[in-house]
């Protein structure tokens, strides 16, 4: 059996990040990953493009029973030192849309440098990991590709999305081994299944607004065949469903207002032709079907009620269900936040272990948060394994 210093479990984002700091202070580092390479959910982040940070990384776009937690954690590790450690790979990053940093050349020239920074480290692939003892101070850990022992250990597991990737719960179940709770997981940033909408909509997409409680989305929403998708669902999907889904169809605009003032200026029109000005057709078909009165025939209490589902469409939480784990790209939930130090990412209950990445219960709002929760977490814990 081969000891090390530092053994990381998962040789994800939150992973390698930790081995780059564990080996700058010059600690002997294994890390083990399940998969034929290291970094998979990296990959194929952002559509390949690996969208690694976003200048708005703050508490408030983080989520789980405890989102304070990160306060440290984003304190110490800033958007600024992730542009600032991309430049020092020579990593050009694009900004797609304010704030949002893009990799020009890649997800692969993020995770070259990743490599780069983990070199010295011993990177075991195809070591999927299935137990973890502690005894005579180190912790064992047994994988596929033999045992290994060491004084420390990160968990950086990640979560149960992307499972085509291969993933696994390993690390819940050993951090409730070690008597930590778990946050039951469930999907995230996913599509949402509801009957609210025909099939017949699929395709269609409409800049929206949705309010679900206190909680507001602004972002562009798909009609699917079995629901709604698109960056306003999934960004919705991170929140409860305790609360009225209500949508805006057309954000800023009083829908009753402008038909009322178009029902003096172009009521010979009809209705659907006047509401195609700023809504899709074929949703307009749907909001109002086989109507082809002049708008000058509508009664203002009639075009209230179409305003209403415009400004103020209703879907009740009974109506609404997550899409399934394997079409999620992150969950919600994982190891309570409650056992684990913010300042130091060390188990409060098994000194020596420290969690990092999704394995730990913080979900990111769509846009690079979650790639910036793993650098940051994985960084610190590295650093505090390392000391």
């Amino acid at each position: 059996m081969k000891n090390y210093d530092i053994i990381i479990v998962g040789g994800g984002a939150a992973g390698l990040a930790a081995a780059g700091q564990t080996v700058m202070a010059g600690r002997r580092t294994l890390v083990c990953d399940m998969g034929d390479v290291p970094a998979r959910k990296v990959r194929v982040s952002g559509g390949g493009r690996c969208n690694f940070t976003n200048l708005a990384a703050g508490r408030d776009r983080y989520f789980g029973e405890n989102p304070d937690f990160v306060r440290s954690a984003l304190n110490r590790v800033t958007p600024g030192d992730i542009l600032d450690w991309a430049a020092k790979h020579h990593i050009t990053p694009v900004e797609k849309s304010p704030g949002q940093y893009f990799c020009t050349d890649g997800a692969m020239a993020i995770i070259d440098a990743l490599g780069a920074d983990a070199r010295g480290a011993d990177i075991l692939t195809n070591a999927a990991a299935h137990d973890i003892e502690y005894r005579d101070d180190m912790f064992v850990v047994r994988t596929a590709r033999g045992d290994f022992a060491a004084p420390r250990i990160i968990i950086a597991t990640g979560g149960l999305s992307y499972a085509n990737l291969g993933v696994s719960d390993f690390g819940y179940r050993m951090a409730k081994k070690f008597g930590h709770k778990i946050v039951p997981p469930r999907p995230a940033l996913v599509s949402i299944v509801t009957n609210a909408f025909s099939a017949e909509l699929a395709g269609v997409s409409v800049p929206v607004r949705i309010q679900m409680g206190r909680a507001t989305v602004t972002d562009s929403l798909l009609f699917t065949h079995n629901g709604i998708g698109g960056p306003a669902a999934y960004r919705a999907s991170v929140y409860d469903f305790d609360h009225d889904m209500r949508i805006d169809f057309l954000p800023g605009v009083s829908a009753f207002e402008w038909l009322r003032n178009a029902k003096h200026t172009d009521g010979r029109r009809s209705i659907t032709t006047v509401l195609s000005q700023k809504l899709p057709a074929r949703f307009v078909k749907w909001l109002v079907p086989g109507d082809g009165r002049n708008l000058a025939d509508w009664r203002d209490a009639d075009l209230r009620m179409v305003a209403e589902r415009i400004n103020n469409f209703i879907i009740a939480p009974t109506n609404l269900t997550r899409g399934p784990m394997n079409t999620a790209e992150i969950v919600r939930g994982g190891v309570s936040t409650d056992q684990i130090s913010s300042k130091t990412m060390e188990s409060k209950l098994r000194p020596g272990m420290f969690l990092a990445g999704e394995v730990i219960d913080i979900a990111g709002d769509l846009g690079g948060f979650n790639l910036h929760w793993a650098w940051a977490s994985g960084r610190i814990a590295g650093q505090s394994a390392a000391q």
